[in-house]
This record gives C-alpha cells, structure tokens and sequence, in this order.
C-alpha cells in the first residue's frame, strides 16, 4: 500500500447553485469525489478552545466541510505537516487514509460536516500518535524498494 502524504490532501469546490432564494450545494456519488459516500456525520457546539480528531484512519477516505462557521484542519504525514481552514459551505477537504488530522480553532456555531468512505469501525482508527508511529513504520517496511 502506497503512503499518502499531506500533499494528497486538497480542497475540492463543490456545484454550487445561486439564485435570489438562497444558494444550494449538492454532494453525490459520482465522479465529484475521488470515494463513494457511505457514511456522514456532523460536528457542533465546539468550544473555540476545543480539539476535534487527533486521529488517523487506516483506509477510510473524508470529505470534511464547514456547512457553517469556520475551523481549522491540520493534516500529517510524519514528516510534513499542512493546515488549512474551512469556511465556505461549497468547499470540502479531501483527506486520504493514513493522514493523522486535528481540526481546532472553531467559530461560534460552525457545523464540520463529514463524509466518508464506509461505515464506522473501530479497527480503522489510530488514535493514539504513538500508534500512527508504529502504523508508519509498518507500512514503510511492506512497502515494496525500487530495484
């Protein structure tokens, strides 16, 4: 299994229809994102001096958007890290599997929205960074050296 790193993360523009009622955002499975939706969750009422995430998953693949408010998300590979902050609602993050992730700095009534790849497990997340050591570390030694 190839390692993603945190330039595999991207911002992705969603359609985004405006008209004088209100503007509508529209998420599918098609071709829009580089996974199929099989699971969503939203976040709220975070204190702005809370963390969310602080974990790694294994194989699931995210979309995470703020329907509302702003917030930041900060992705590492091991090496490098990236952040990014989300505030437009026709705006997502694409984090890949194996990318540890924290999500600070939330404004009064934001609203994290997340999509993912597969239904919730346990045994896909990393919790502990310890853990995402060991976990890299791993993945580094079954992968394959150019000969």
């Amino acid at each position: 299994m190839m390692l993603n790193s945190v330039h595999d993360c991207r911002l992705i523009d969603l359609p985004r229809h405006e008209s004088e009622r209100g503007s509508l955002t529209e998420v599918q499975n098609d071709n829009t994102l580089p996974f199929a939706i099989r699971r969503v969750f939203y976040i709220y009422d975070v204190p702005g001096d809370a963390e969310r995430g602080a974990h790694a998953h294994k194989q699931d693949h995210e979309l995470i958007m703020a329907a509302s408010g702003s917030f930041d998300i900060e992705v590492y590979d091991g090496r490098e890290r990236r952040s990014f902050t989300l505030r437009r609602p026709y705006q997502g993050l694409y984090v890949p599997p194996g990318l540890w992730l924290q999500m600070k700095n939330f404004s009064s009534g934001s609203i994290a929205l997340v999509l993912v790849s597969a239904p919730y497990t346990e045994e896909d997340y990393i919790r502990e960074i310890d853990g995402y050591y060991a976990y890299l570390q791993q993945q580094n030694q079954n992968e394959i050296p150019f000969s």
